[in-house]
């Protein structure tokens, strides 16, 4: 790709610093650019310096831009020092996805930046240096590396494989307690002033991204291609997902989410109560575990991309939305209480356990309908024989993300509507909403 009419270096919006705008330019430029970065973040004395790149691999994963590892030498070691660090870029100029993800970015750097206070509520990788370029769609981010795998560190897991992961509860309690512990430092204002300027809670200034997107019309025609598709691959759902009688009543109760979509967020957003700084995808995967020496689980989290205030019901659900649904018919009511619990501890105000599961349910109804009715395709797309993979251990789901990914998040959205008994609280909730206008 030709890149060569791009600019190769930018300055930063938030820390007024040049810094590069793609991997070869950060080589290039070498540890004496590193070394000016981090001294503008604060993470390196002007005493010392980087000296050496002595090991860099470009890393391929995820969606929303480039990845490299460094090691780097410092002049002066010190423990306090990583010399292993994650950088992160959007993608490349001229990369048709680059508008899409790149604005992605921006709330991740800024909350980068915010973890550098003292007493940071929760543990993140430590911010070497961050720092964004709005008009240009720029950005960098350099934290220290997660050593999966190592010393008491947890090996890593992969999304929606939880059927691997040992002991789901004590992994699902580490990060409830994480999320409720941003969210309950956020309303003490621990974080300082600044989160209303970068984090502004404005529900109703939606992109058209964030919102269910389709017409009736269109909504009508994902649901008829969703009853269609289990109905041809039955081994991939559980038996009371593939019934056609609830794939029927599913069909005819998903419309008025739509219909009622702003009714429901409002709903969602009125009350402050439940709304957070929040990380909006804590699955297992964009999370690392280790135990205290209590021998207490405690976790991590990484990937702040799209960080922000919102529905702390919301955040939970995109927690939990990959793990299995047998363990969510068992213990999602006591992560509710934990969460709960745990938010009120950290200085959140006391809610009512039974509101935040209405919000949960209301906000897993509004969330599904908008992201996951395209499964069905995409999966298609992924692997166009779907109708002979055995089950969703086969090797061709399990090794293909997207199809892997797609196909469990839609099963978890399904088994919640069917389990919470949407069909029967969604009217009954608009109702009531109906009377009191």
């Amino acid at each position: 790709m030709d890149t060569t009419n791009f600019p190769r270096q930018v300055t930063g919006d938030l820390l007024g610093l040049p810094f590069p705008t793609s991997i070869e330019n950060l080589i290039e430029q070498g540890p004496a650019f590193l070394t000016e970065a981090f001294r503008a973040c604060g993470t390196l004395g002007e005493n010392n310096r980087v000296i050496a790149i002595n090991a860099l691999q470009e890393f391929f994963a995820g969606g929303m831009g480039r990845k490299l590892l460094l090691s780097v030498q410092y002049e002066l070691p010190s423990d306090d020092l990583h010399t292993e660090l994650f950088l992160k870029f959007p993608r490349d100029f001229g990369d048709p996805l680059r508008e899409l993800f790149s604005p992605l970015m921006e709330p991740e750097i800024r909350f980068a930046l915010l973890s550098r206070l003292p007493n940071f509520p929760i543990t993140v990788p430590k911010c070497y240096f961050a720092d964004f370029h709005a008009a240009s769609g720029s950005g960098l981010l350099v934290t220290e590396r997660i050593s999966f795998g190592q010393g008491a560190i947890e090996p890593g897991y992969d999304k929606c494989q939880d059927y691997e992961l040992p002991n789901p509860l004590a992994h699902y309690q580490a990060l409830t307690v994480a999320m409720a512990s941003i969210c309950g430092a956020h309303k003490t204002g621990a974080l300082g002033d600044q989160i209303e300027a970068s984090y502004p809670h404005n529900y109703q200034d939606l992109s058209r991204s964030d919102r269910i997107p389709y017409t009736l019309e269109q909504l009508e025609f994902k649901l008829n291609y969703l009853r269609d598709f289990v109905a041809r691959t039955p081994q991939l759902f559980p038996e009371k997902l593939r019934c056609p009688a609830f794939m029927l009543r599913f069909s005819q109760q998903a419309p008025l989410i739509l219909q009622h979509e702003n009714t429901i967020r409002h709903f969602l957003n009125s009350n402050s109560d439940y709304v957070a700084l929040c990380h909006w995808n804590a699955n297992v995967d964009n999370a690392w575990f280790w135990r205290n020496h209590n021998g207490t689980l405690e976790a991590g989290l990484l990937d702040w991309g799209s960080v922000g205030q919102m529905n702390i019901a919301q955040a939970f659900f995109g927690m939990i939305c990959a793990a299995e649904t047998d363990f969510l018919e068992a213990h999602k009511g006591d992560l509710l209480n934990l969460f709960a619990t745990e938010y009120q501890r950290h200085g959140g105000p006391a809610i009512d356990v039974n509101m935040l599961a209405l919000h949960l349910k209301l906000a897993i109804a509004i969330l599904g309908i908008a992201w996951m009715l395209d499964a069905p395709s995409l999966i298609e797309t992924q692997l166009s024989s779907i109708e002979t993979v055995e089950d969703r251990y086969d090797p061709r789901i399990r090794n293909d993300f997207l199809a892997r990914a797609q196909l469990h998040l839609l099963t978890v959205f399904l088994n919640e509507w069917q389990t919470g008994h949407f069909e029967e609280l969604i009217p009954e909730f608009l109702s009531a909403q109906i009377a009191m206008t």
